[in-house]
């Protein structure tokens, strides 16, 4: 089992979930976060932690999820690791899910490693 960062970070990019990780398996693109699912020990400490509720288990795997995990570990290979929270996006709480946006945002996932860091 691991956890996966899904399209509810993108835009947010909350770090939170960032600075409970035991295992610092959190890394960072210009507008959203993933997991690396080989680093992650399924401990879920990161998962009530995001403001968006953007981190869900494995457990139960759909089409969805499994595109999102695969997102996780490739990006996780390429983008820079991050162990401490930092700012979110300056519009992350107009993106936020749980206060109300309702738009899909898997087109908007950026591909790029933050370089803000």
């Amino acid at each position: 089992m691991t956890y996966i960062v899904n399209d509810r970070c993108i835009n947010c990019r909350y770090t939170d979930c960032v600075e409970v990780c035991p295992v610092d398996c959190f890394y960072i693109g210009e507008n959203s976060v993933v997991i690396n699912p080989d680093e992650c020990i399924d401990c879920g400490v990161c998962e009530p932690e995001c403001p968006a509720d953007a981190i869900v288990p494995d457990t139960e795997m759909t089409s969805e999820l499994e595109y999102w995990l695969n997102i996780n570990t490739k990006y996780s290979q390429e983008w820079p690791n991050i162990t401490k929270k930092i700012d979110p996006m300056p519009d992350a709480d107009n993106f936020n899910p749980t206060k109300g946006y309702t738009k899909d945002k898997t087109q908007d996932f950026n591909t790029e490693g933050a370089k803000d860091l």
